[in-house]
């Protein structure tokens, strides 16, 4: 079984309650949605094949307990879910982080899936697969990122119609890099007493937002 990969590097944990640790990213390659902010569209081509012996062999020279399988779109390939089983094996602590377009039940109990649900602004919210929000476990978390009100406001009502912060781990808000302010975010959120988590992107702020393997 192989894996079109990006690239596999070890960094920072820049957002997530992980955020500030030290983290092995493994960015495969290829998405199915095209958000006007993505920040990533260098995966969605190229990437090299790759075992999964030879990931796992990139993964233990980097030396860290903790990985995070990203992209792209992660769930698109079927060997993810091997690899993150294989990685859990290897006793990893292991984060998927999705858009939520896929469905996220084939990844084995334990993988803490960082489920995306798109806003309006992103172009893709018809995209997401609201059904996913009921194979979410306590542990997981889901987060929305904002480039308006009218995002916030969508958010808003998915947390409070899904019950979100009683459903998973944390419900994590951020805004598009350079589109929304975050202190109007923290403001509607303190006003609306939102059961959420706010977050930056912190590698944005350590180094330059358009580098790529941070």
């Amino acid at each position: 079984m192989r894996l079109r990969i990006t690239e596999i590097y070890k960094s920072i944990q820049g957002e997530s309650t992980y955020a500030g640790l030290p983290c092995i990213f493994v960015r495969t390659t290829g998405c199915n949605l095209r958000c006007v902010w993505c920040d990533s569209a260098y995966s969605f081509f190229g990437g090299k094949w790759m075992t999964l012996d030879e990931v796992m062999t990139e993964v233990e020279k980097l030396d860290c307990p903790l990985v995070e399988i990203t992209g792209g779109e992660p769930l698109l390939q079927p060997g993810t879910s091997v690899l993150a089983e294989r990685l859990q094996r290897a006793g990893k602590r292991v984060l998927v982080e999705t858009s939520g377009e896929r469905p996220i039940e084939s990844l084995p109990d334990g993988v803490i899936r960082i489920m995306d649900l798109k806003c309006p602004d992103s172009g893709e919210s018809e995209r997401n697969r609201i059904e996913n929000i009921a194979h979410l476990k306590k542990y997981d978390e889901i987060k929305f990122v904002l480039a308006s009100r009218r995002d916030y406001e969508f958010a808003r009502d998915k947390i409070r119609e899904h019950n979100l912060g009683e459903r998973v781990n944390s419900v994590l808000l951020s805004v598009v890099f350079g589109k929304l302010q975050p202190v109007n975010v923290v403001d509607w959120m303190l006003a609306d007493d939102l059961p959420a988590r706010f977050q930056l992107q912190m590698h944005k702020f350590i180094w330059d937002p358009l580098e790529k393997g941070v």
